[in-house]
């Protein structure tokens, strides 16, 4: 005999909206020499990675340090949760980014830095240059990334052999947690392109 009333569907999880900065700094993209590709580049890796409903807040600005502290002040008081900039973070007089994120930290976090250069140096050695920071300001996280949308992918995802298992892990796999430790929302992501890394202690059910 069938039932007649059968359980009710499960309610479907309501995914926590997110704000995201998203910063491309260069002098000649700013000034209508060439179009920019870093705030594509960041808005299409982003869009693939998250399940969150994003509201997306881009700036295309010049390596004036005053200016990038500045936009970073602006877009963190606008309620972004995550500010990723791109450009403007190597040994060059112009290159800036590196000093104006500290210069509004309130914590530096080191690691970011340090795997974005591991995953570079499996392509060229001279990403020993770059000088990329991520720091904390608020309830903000704050990421400097490579300059060119293939290195932003890589970085961002990581890398995969042909079978798709993990051979360096991509930065992005820790972004979610630390969003959660510093009282941002909770974000979820397609593990398809990244899989983001929680303890059980932090996982929604």
């Amino acid at each position: 005999m069938s039932d007649s009333n059968p359980s009710p569907p499960a309610p479907q999880r309501t995914l926590d909206p997110v704000k995201i900065g998203i910063v491309s700094i260069s002098d000649r993209a700013s000034s209508g020499v060439y179009a920019d590709q870093g705030l594509p580049a960041l808005q299409d890796w982003l869009a693939r990675a998250l399940q969150n409903p994003i509201t997306f807040e881009p700036r295309l600005i010049p390596d004036e340090q005053e200016r990038i502290s500045a936009t970073l002040i602006e877009l963190v008081a606008a309620g972004c949760s995550l500010v990723l900039t791109t450009g403007g973070t190597g040994p060059a007089p112009r290159d800036v980014t590196p000093e104006a994120t500290l210069a509004v930290a309130h914590k530096e976090l080191p690691g970011f830095g340090e795997q974005m250069r591991q995953i570079s140096l499996k392509f060229v050695p001279t990403a020993i240059l770059s000088r990329q920071v991520a720091v904390v300001r608020e309830r903000s996280l704050i990421i400097n990334l490579p300059g060119q949308p293939k290195a932003i992918a890589e970085t961002l995802a990581g890398l995969k052999d042909a079978d798709g298992k993990v051979l360096v892990p991509g930065i992005f796999a820790a972004v979610p947690y630390c969003i959660d430790l510093i009282g941002g929302p909770y974000l979820e992501t397609h593990e398809a392109v990244c899989k983001a890394f929680r303890p059980k202690s932090a996982q929604r059910a």
